[in-house]
């Protein structure tokens, strides 16, 4: 197949590349920049200049392939409604280009709110949270219905690995670093649900080959890692002290990231791991600290 990936630079989306390559389909790497379109080129892909607000870009790129993965996102919390809805028009862009086609698309989201203190499965819709307003899932759910072969991948909130410079692991090293000291909340027993990159872009590729109109896939390789253990790692490595605060604490240590510093968000992957036998083999999360990729 020839796939259209957005977000084909990003963390993620350079292992999906990489992982599609190698399984033999062709690339068309959507990218902002020439740093973005260099990295592309060599890792063998086609590029295709845009970005997720340049609408004519994303038809084009959807128009010219067989299949679509959306891992793009902008990053930029301090005006996260706005981003969320520049996500949602994307992704209603590229179903529209490809309803009443076979053309399958994979449209990337979260299991971090689907159910938090609970464990979340893939049989459950993520609810609408004002706090954290991503349309994601929304937007691929509306595509089904239109007739698009749509289907969804929630990503964990830790995906780790090599080259791992802006996710929660590096937020909290660098908080860490800043502080004096490595922090989690109260009893620190609350769970983030993790998986490998590597791992989450052989999923990319099952869940494309094989979409199921409507489907929800969960990428995460661990259901529950406490953010204690977490913070008790990252101590250790960096020889700092690790330390409980209360949550009145929490917002002036963490700042915007206190809520998901405070988060409890279990997740199964179970019925993905049997529908599309997908069978992570990567380095667990805390393996990935130990062995000091974040610290180094």
């Amino acid at each position: 197949m020839k796939v259209f990936v957005t977000g084909a630079s990003g963390f993620v989306g350079t292992a999906v590349v990489r992982e599609l390559l190698k399984a033999g389909h062709q690339v068309l790497g959507l990218a902002r920049s020439k740093a973005s379109a260099d990295q592309l080129e060599a890792a063998g892909a086609q590029v295709h200049y845009g970005n997720l607000e340049d609408l004519d870009s994303l038809r084009q790129g959807a128009a010219e392939s067989d299949g679509v993965i959306h891992c793009g996102f902008v990053h930029d919390f301090t005006r996260f409604a706005e981003v969320c809805a520049i996500d949602e028009r994307a992704i209603e862009t590229i179903a529209n280009v490809l309803t009443g086609t076979d053309r399958p698309l994979i449209v990337t989201s979260g299991t971090a709110l689907v159910r938090p203190g609970k464990v979340a499965t893939e049989d459950m819709p993520s609810p609408f949270n004002p706090a954290w307003p991503r349309a994601s899932e929304h937007a691929a759910e509306a595509a089904t219905v239109a007739g698009v072969r749509a289907a969804i991948l929630r990503l964990p909130p830790s995906v780790h690995g090599e080259e791992d410079k802006h996710g929660f692991i590096p937020i909290l090293v660098n908080l860490a670093r800043e502080k004096g000291f490595s922090a989690y909340i109260g009893e620190g027993q609350n769970r983030w649900n993790a998986g490998h990159r590597l791992d989450a872009a052989l999923l990319y590729r099952l869940a494309l080959e094989q979409a199921t109109p409507g489907a929800r896939f969960h990428a995460n390789t661990e259901e529950g890692v406490t953010v204690k253990s977490i913070a008790e790692a990252i101590g250790q490595q960096l020889n700092l002290p690790v330390k409980s605060i209360s949550a009145e604490q929490a917002a002036e240590h963490f700042g915007w990231f206190a809520h998901m510093a405070a988060i409890d968000c279990p997740s199964s992957s179970k019925w993905t791991q049997v529908h599309l036998n997908w069978r992570p083999s990567n380095p667990l999360l805390l393996n990935d600290i130990e062995n000091g990729i974040y610290t180094q």
